[in-house]
């Protein structure tokens, strides 16, 4: 695996987007693989609101959409606390594809499938569960702050990979469905994407940006893989 050098951002850090200009300029890839399908990445680019509809929503199930919807908004919020739009990273690397003639590649899943499934695995234990963990976040947020091991967070830089673990953990052990949905199953999605290009393209580097919370798990996953 010493052609893949793999990045784990944060989507609302000034760093991720200096690390992957670092990376580029110096280990000077011949693929860029992100964390983002197709669909994402064009919206992402152009800048442009995807109209929703009912059918569509009907699709990837309420649930899915619900929460889409609460995400965006508050990666929106956190981004104009520390001065970043979200999915700065992405962009970058995107851009970067483009300056440098390199090539890219789309290997998340599609975001209707991870919504689908999400809306699917969800259960009631889980619902409930979030809603009191949202109740005790405002009653009390110091505390729920220090228990989950973020009350010396910093929003603009990626949290280190101890600060990772532990939050994909707990969200692992909480809520083992909304992690199937949203880690476990992308994981696998994603790597046997990078493993297709690897066995496609054997000599070329390939640099691959993921969100924090993948990089452990596909890490794990990469190593177990035969890719000759």
């Amino acid at each position: 695996m010493n052609n893949v050098m793999i990045i784990g951002t944060s989507h609302i850090a000034k760093q991720s987007v200096n690390e992957i200009k670092t990376a580029v300029s110096a280990w000077k890839p011949d693929i860029i693989a992100v964390e983002l399908d197709l669909q994402r990445a064009a919206a992402l680019m152009s800048e442009e609101k995807s109209k929703v509809t009912l059918a569509m929503i009907l699709k990837i199930g309420i649930k899915g959409y619900l929460f889409a919807k609460v995400g965006q908004f508050v990666q929106q919020k956190l981004g104009k606390m520390v001065g970043v739009s979200p999915g700065s990273e992405m962009k970058e690397a995107l851009n970067l594809v483009r300056k440098e003639k390199l090539e890219a590649a789309f290997i998340d899943q599609p975001i209707q499938i991870t919504l689908k499934n999400f809306s699917k695995y969800l259960t009631w234990k889980e619902k409930f569960r979030f809603f009191w963990d949202m109740v005790k976040g405002l009653i009390t947020p110091k505390k729920q702050m220090r228990e989950m091991g973020l009350d010396q967070f910093d929003l603009t830089k990626v949290p280190g990979k101890e600060v990772v673990k532990k939050l994909v953990n707990q969200m692992r052990k909480r809520y083992p469905n909304v992690y199937r949905a949203l880690v476990s199953d992308r994981n696998k999605y994603m790597v046997r994407q990078i493993v297709k290009i690897l066995r496609k393209n054997p000599d070329k580097k390939i640099l691959v940006v993921i969100g924090a919370g993948h990089e452990e798990g596909m890490r794990e996953l990469l190593l177990k893989v035969d890719v000759v």
